[in-house]
C-alpha cells in the first residue's frame, strides 16, 4: 500500500497558491534551517507534543492512559520518557485540552484524495487546487507522485512547496504532474548555506537550473533573514543568478516572523540562534526594490 506521513492539512488556505487550496504538510525534511517555523515537520517520523499551558491542574488521565508507563506527573507538571514512550497516542487521545498531541499520520492516497475532493467546490469557484508543502514533499516521492497523478486525473491544480534538495529524477517524476512549483532559494553562497541550513546549496541550484530548462512554471520563495541573507551584495547576486534562468518571473518575499517558537518549545527541542528578529520595512522594501529593477514581479508573502 503507499502511504504516506503527513504532519497537518490546512484548509481554506489563501497565501499558498492561486485561489482557495487545501496545504498538505509532509512530514521529514533534510535541512535544519535556523528559522524553521515548522519544527514539527523535520523528523521524518511521529512525535508527541506537550503544551504546558494548556495542562489541568489536578488531571491525571494522561498517566493512567500510557501501557508503557512513559507518562508521570511530578510537582512541574507533565513529564515523558521519550526512551519508554512507543507513541500509541492513548494519552493525546484521551487529554481533555489537547495539552499532548500526536504530530504526524500515516495516510493513504485515498485519505488524502477524500480530504482534497472535500474542498472541490471552493477550488471550482476561485481557482483554488492542493499545495504539498512541508518538511519536504519530495522526501516522500513515491507517495507524492501517487497523489499528484491523482489529482491531475481529477483536474485539480497542483503546487509543490520544495527546497529543492532531492535528486533531480524526483523532479523529473513529478514535473509533468505539477503545475506549479513553489522553489525556495536561502542563499547563494555555499559556506553560508551550509552553516545556516546544514546541506550545501549545490543540489538546489542545479536543480533549479535544470527544472527552468525544462520548461516547468516556477515561482520563487526567498525567505528574508535579517543577518543570513538580506544584505544588499547577496540580493543583487541571487537577482542576478535568477535573471540567467529561463521563465522565471516572479519571486515571493517572506520575512522571518517568530511564529514557531512555541513549536520547539513544544517538542521540547533547541532552536537555534534564538536571537533572530524580523526584518525591518526599510529592508524589505530595499530588497523588493532591487528585485523589481531586475525584472521581476514581486510580492511580499506566500
Amino acid at each position: 500500500m503507499n502511504t504516506g506521513w503527513i504532519f497537518d492539512i490546512k484548509k481554506y488556505a489563501v497565501h499558498d497558491g492561486p485561489g482557495i487550496r487545501t496545504t498538505i504538510f509532509f512530514k521529514g525534511c533534510p535541512l535544519r534551517c535556523w528559522w524553521c517555523h515548522n519544527p514539527e515537520g523535520i523528523a521524518p517520523e511521529p512525535e508527541l507534543t506537550f503544551r504546558a499551558d494548556r495542562c489541568l491542574d489536578g488531571c491525571r488521565a494522561c498517566v493512567g492512559a500510557c501501557p508503557e508507563r512513559a507518562v508521570t506527573r511530578t510537582a512541574e507538571g507533565v513529564v515523558i520518557d521519550a526512551a519508554a514512550c512507543r507513541l500509541h497516542g492513548r494519552c493525546a487521545e484521551i487529554c481533555p485540552t489537547d495539552a499532548l498531541r500526536i504530530i504526524g499520520r500515516e495516510y493513504t492516497v485515498e485519505e488524502i484524495l477524500r480530504e482534497i475532493e472535500k474542498d472541490r467546490v471552493f477550488y471550482d469557484q476561485s481557482g483554488g487546487g492542493v499545495t504539498f508543502s512541508g518538511g519536504e514533499p519530495l522526501n516522500q516521492i513515491d507517495f507524492l507522485e501517487a497523489v499528484l497523478s491523482a489529482c491531475r486525473e481529477r483536474g485539480i491544480h497542483t503546487v509543490v512547496d520544495t527546497s529543492g534538495n532531492a535528486p533531480w529524477e524526483h523532479l523529473e517524476r513529478i514535473r509533468p504532474l505539477t503545475d506549479l512549483f513553489f522553489y525556495d532559494i536561502k542563499h547563494m553562497d555555499d559556506a553560508r548555506h551550509r552553516e545556516t541550513t546544514g546541506v550545501s546549496n549545490r543540489l538546489i541550484l542545479d536543480n533549479l537550473r535544470a527544472l527552468s530548462r525544462a520548461g516547468a512554471e516556477i515561482e520563487i520563495r526567498i525567505p528574508l533573514i535579517p543577518g543570513v541573507n538580506d544584505d544588499e551584495d547577496h540580493i543583487r547576486g541571487l537577482a542576478g543568478f535568477l535573471k540567467g534562468q529561463p521563465g522565471i518571473e516572479n519571486i515571493a518575499l517572506l520575512p522571518y516572523h517568530r511564529i514557531g517558537t512555541q513549536k520547539y518549545a513544544d517538542l521540547k527541542r533547541l532552536r537555534r540562534n534564538t536571537d533572530l528578529s524580523p526584518p525591518a520595512d526599510e529592508t524589505v522594501e530595499r530588497t523588493r526594490r532591487i528585485l523589481v529593477e531586475s525584472g521581476f514581479n514581486v510580492k511580499k508573502g506566500g
